[in-house]
Parts: C-alpha cells; sequence; structure tokens
C-alpha cells in the first residue's frame, strides 16, 4: 500500500490546514511517483533519502544523504512527512530514534546546493524551495515538512546526534522529547554568516537552550561551534556518549518508553508540549482532560507495565543517571 505525503493513513486528503494552501498542491505525488514506498502490514519503507527500521516497538528513521552531511533536500522533506504522518497510526511502534547516517553529520540543514535557484526555474520547484506568493511574506517553511510535531506525531521521538548539528537540524532537534549526542557532536547556526537572519531554526531551540547561549550561537553564525559537552551542561542535551555507544544508549531509552502504556506516554508528551507552548498555567487547566483521556483502568488492567505489576510489588530495574 502506498501512502503519500498530504494524505491521511487511510488515503483521505489532509486539510490545507496543516499544510498551506498552496503546499497541499504540491506534496501529493501521482500514482507514478517514485517517492517511496510504505508497507505497514511488514513495517518496512524504502526511501530515497531516509533508513527506516522498526525493532522492540522503537522505530529508527535515519537521514540518509551522508554524501551531503545528511542536509534535507526536497525529497527528504517529503519522505519524512510522510514517515512521521505513517508513524502516527503504527500501532507496532511506542517511540522513534532520528539519527544520521555516518560519523560527520547528524544534519547540516538546508541543502543550498539544490535551492539554488533563478528566474527561469520552473514554478514548482520555486514553490518547494519557499518561493511563494506575490511577496516574500508567502512562504514554506521546511520544518512544517519535516517536524514530527508539526506533523502531527505525538509518540516520542528521541534524537541521537551522530556529529554536527547545525541550521536546518534544528527544525527536528527542537521537536524532539530530549537529545543524546556522541562525544564529538558540534552544534551551530550559520546564518549570519550566509547574510540571512537566524529564524526559524533558533526559535525552535528557545525552550531548550538558555537565551544568552542561544542568542550568541545565532550571532556568531560560522565562527564558533558548541561542543556535546558544553550543550550537556547548558541541558539542551540530556547525556553525551561515545559514538560507538550513541545506538545503544538511545535504543536504551526509547525501548523502555516503547514498552509502557501508549496513552500514558502520549498524554504526558502533549501535556508537556502544552506547558512548553502555551504557558504552564492555561497547560495545567487542561492538566485533567489529558489525565482523563491518558489514565483508564481497563488500559492500567491490560497493560503489562501497568496498575497490576505496581500493585504486586514489581520493581522495574532502574538505573541512576
Amino acid at each position: 500500500m502506498q501512502h503519500w505525503p498530504g494524505s491521511a493513513p487511510g488515503g483521505s486528503p489532509l486539510p490545507c490546514s496543516l499544510m498551506g494552501e498552496r503546499q497541499c498542491a504540491i506534496v501529493s505525488p501521482g500514482p507514478d511517483s517514485e517517492i517511496g514506498e510504505v508497507d505497514k502490514g511488514m513495517g518496512k519503507a524504502e526511501y530515497q533519502t531516509l533508513l527506516y527500521e522498526e525493532r522492540d516497538r522503537v522505530a529508527w528513521v535515519t537521514l540518509n544523504r551522508p554524501e551531503r552531511l545528511n542536509a534535507f533536500n526536497w525529497q527528504m522533506q517529503v519522505e519524512l512527512r510522510d514517515v512521521w504522518r505513517s508513524l502516527r497510526a503504527n500501532t507496532d511502534v511506542g517511540a522513534i530514534v532520528l539519527t544520521g547516517s555516518g560519523e560527520r553529520a547528524f544534519c547540516a540543514g538546508f541543502d543550498r546546493l539544490e535551492a539554488k535557484v533563478g528566474p527561469e526555474e520552473p514554478e514548482t520547484f520555486r514553490e518547494q524551495h519557499g518561493f511563494v506568493g506575490s511577496t516574500k511574506y508567502h512562504f514554506n517553511d521546511p520544518g512544517r515538512n519535516i517536524g514530527p510535531k508539526s506533523c502531527d506525531l505525538w509518540k516520542p521521538v528521541i534524537a541521537a546526534v551522530n556529529g554536527i548539528a547545525c541550521g536546518g537540524a534544528f527544525y527536528m532537534l527542537g521537536e524532539t522529547e530530549f537529545i543524546i549526542a556522541a562525544d564529538h557532536a558540534e552544534f551551530f547556526d550559520p546564518h549570519v554568516t550566509m547574510g540571512r537572519p537566524a529564524a526559524f531554526e533558533p526559535i525552535h531551540m528557545m525552550p531548550i537552550m538558555p537565551f544568552g547561549e542561544l542568542m550568541r550561537m545565532a550571532l556568531m553564525g560560522d565562527h564558533e561551534r558548541i561542543s556535546a559537552k558544553a550543550a550537556h551542561q547548558m541541558g539542551t542535551v540530556t547525556e553525551v556518549v561515545p559514538l560507538g555507544q550513541l545506538h545503544e544508549a538511545a535504543h536504551w531509552c526509547a525501548s523502555r518508553v516503547a514498552a509502557l502504556p501508549p496513552t500514558a506516554i502520549e498524554g504526558t508528551v502533549r501535556a508537556l508540549w502544552a506547558a512548553r507552548t502555551i504557558g504552564s498555567r492555561p497547560a495545567l487547566d487542561l492538566a485533567a482532560a489529558y489525565v482523563g483521556l491518558g489514565a483508564n483502568e481497563e488500559l492500567l488492567s491490560q497493560s503489562q507495565e501497568g496498575q497490576p505489576d505496581f500493585g504486586a510489588g514489581k520493581q522495574t530495574h532502574w538505573r541512576t543517571r
């Protein structure tokens, strides 16, 4: 079964309010497209720019353009939107790990080589890269395609940063639940070096970086990078491990999260993201609704990790971080 971006898992079109009217028209390939196939029955996907794997109820999504430092092009935008939207209905997956191919980079942002356009370029190509509308205020933000929360995915996403993460990488990192980094990872934003204001990308990182550190990164451009150690010290990264242990560390967290009751996990994600987005006081007013939706006695009694184990005094094998 082919499942395209711009359509819900059942095949019905997504409302244009989720994608923008112009975007709706350009991200829904026809039946002869080669953009990728998703076989939900087998839990496998084949893409041109991503690797996808499922194990232990964890989906591994790997940005796979190592020759371009995993920079995202239009094809990757389409495929990321497809995978995020598909995972919403995939009951075999309870958590996701997002990482990059190779040892050099998690993601080097937007592939600027593909984005070099001129007046002679086809209109659809210009639309795909943000050149939309009668003025520059009409803009297709790539973050609406590549960020899991922007694609309405509320299953937890853990980022395993395996190298450079800069610029457009923050569209994704800023929408993950937490970040684990290899000890050689580096974070920076080169926009001002290229003569562009740093706006979308650092705004995504604002909730997980102290303001002074974020402003320094945005203003320094290519002149300074934040090490994994420094990112950990400021709270942006939750754990730093040697590169050879990165996948193991990410899978340890993701597999344990994925084993827990989905409604409890996703309700927690929704509640804390609401607080992050609208503030703690309004989010507290919604907390009872999230608890009511997620804390169901029948679901708890059916869960292997839920209330029966707790009542029986079964202990979780925990570790101290």
